[in-house]
């Protein structure tokens, strides 16, 4: 069976791929990362595939460039398998809010595989590829790849170009991956970093070796457990493991010390009144006059607008646009939307003062295992605060990585966040290595 077929016949069981090519459809370069099967996020370009953003809104868009980082994959040899489900526009934690169904989780399918890149963390959790691209603006990335026992990367912000990635929160969304080994995401972290004309945000620094990551000695390196990370409302064997986490570093010579960051309790409303007043405007250019789902039989622009926009989005898009709005309107704006950024930059803070105490931040990647589909779906603030762990290393910038190392008593993985200073990406793999652990689903 190819690569293609077993996607195929995988996305039968799980719901990973919007779209899964025919074999030869993006033939590969020589390179690096020579015949390394990838799957790719449907929010990121890839010439004549399709561009859906897991939105209706999209359907039948089919996207004329490819986005900077896929180009550089595909010139190291990447063979690219498909696009894969996601929540809509990037907006959800669960991937219940995708126009075209649930993506079901591997370990368990009546639970959900995290959001909003669940496709991807499935397709490279069930097998169907080595590595796929993700995006993460407030745990996109790492917390899928808790749910479904993967390796999640969430680089520097930018470390990787951003041209190409259909924008939810500009100043947050970050490309990254999923991967079955640690290996597999540094190498193509190597590919994919770096410069890039097209993208004002990404930085013009050197791109290390990130594949020597797991040659490097930790013994020494410090290790800060903040506080705020590790208070009421973490399951029990979720606390387990992060402990166990603690004595493997420890017998490495890794020195463990408390720190805090005191900004983490306004993480969440930090997040969710800057991000929304982001997507209002990001999203604000599907219109349906340019491109994308046009209503039909409208009388005047305004009700082309509100009635395109009305059948296009679902009803989380829509809740966040209008949340957006609010906060940037008259009267609102200095109240909600400067103070968040006020205290963004006291968050971003307390990250510049916890490095200078230590070299990486060991945390819990969320407070549970997946939960079952369904269950949070409406209860919008029970979902946003599954991302309570994750939201500051993107309001802050700085690179985290989700770690599999361990199952809870229900045989469900759990991960282990990494935090680092800025573009110090090589710790997360150093560190990573002494604590993953590689699991198999009994199935």
């Amino acid at each position: 069976m190819t690569p293609f077929e077993n996607a195929k016949t995988l996305n039968k069981k799980y719901n990973c791929f919007l779209e899964v090519f025919e074999a030869g459809k993006y033939p590969a370069s020589s390179g690096k990362l020579d015949g390394m099967t990838v799957a790719i996020k449907d929010v990121l370009a890839l010439k004549d595939a399709h561009l859906t953003c897991g939105s209706k809104f999209l359907e039948n868009f089919t996207s004329l460039y490819s986005a900077t980082c896929v180009e550089r994959l595909q010139k190291a040899g990447a063979v690219f398998i498909g696009k894969t489900n996601m929540d809509e526009f990037a907006m959800g934690s669960s991937n219940e809010n995708s126009a075209y169904g649930a993506v079901l989780n591997p370990w368990d399918i009546t639970k959900v595989p995290g959001g909003s890149s669940g496709g991807s963390a499935v397709s490279v959790a069930c097998g169907a590829v080595r590595l796929a691209l993700g995006t993460d603006t407030g745990g996109s990335i790492r917390q899928p790849a808790a749910f479904c026992g993967t390796v999640g990367l969430k680089p520097t912000y930018g470390r990787i170009s951003r041209y190409g990635l259909t924008a939810f929160a500009s100043s947050f969304d970050t490309v990254g991956s999923f991967s079955q080994t640690l290996e597999d995401a540094a190498s193509a972290l190597e590919v994919m970093a770096g410069h890039d004309d097209h993208d004002m945000t990404s930085v013009n620094i050197p791109v290390e070796e990130y594949s020597l990551g797991s040659q490097k000695d930790v013994r020494g390196l410090r290790i800060g457990i903040p506080k705020e990370y590790f208070g009421e409302g973490i399951e029990p064997d979720i606390r387990e493991a992060i402990e166990a986490t603690k004595k493997k570093l420890e017998k490495t010579g890794c020195l463990l010390i408390p720190v805090s960051l005191p900004h983490t309790k306004y993480a969440v409303a930090v997040y969710y009144i800057l991000t929304t007043a982001e997507a209002s405007s990001n999203l604000a250019r599907f219109d349906g006059i340019r491109y994308g789902k046009r209503a039909k039989e409208s009388a005047t622009l305004l009700e082309t607008y509100v009635r395109s926009r009305s059948e296009g989005f679902g009803p989380e898009v829509k809740r966040r646009i209008m949340l957006g709005t609010y906060v940037l309107s008259s009267g609102y704006y200095d109240a909600y939307y400067i103070r968040a950024q006020k205290v963004r930059r006291l968050i971003k803070e307390d990250f510049i003062n916890v490095f200078k105490e230590c070299d990486a931040l060991l945390t819990p990647t969320t407070p549970t295992t997946a939960f079952k589909i369904g269950d949070k779906i409406n209860d919008p603030l029970a979902m946003y605060l599954n991302d309570i762990f994750t939201v500051s290393a993107n309001i802050s910038g700085n690179p985290a990585i989700s770690i599999p190392v361990g199952l809870d008593r229900n045989g469900l993985p759990i991960g282990a966040q990494i935090i680092t200073k800025d573009f110090d990406e090589m710790n997360l793999f150093a560190i990573g290595k002494e604590i993953f652990e590689e699991l198999k689903m009994k199935n």
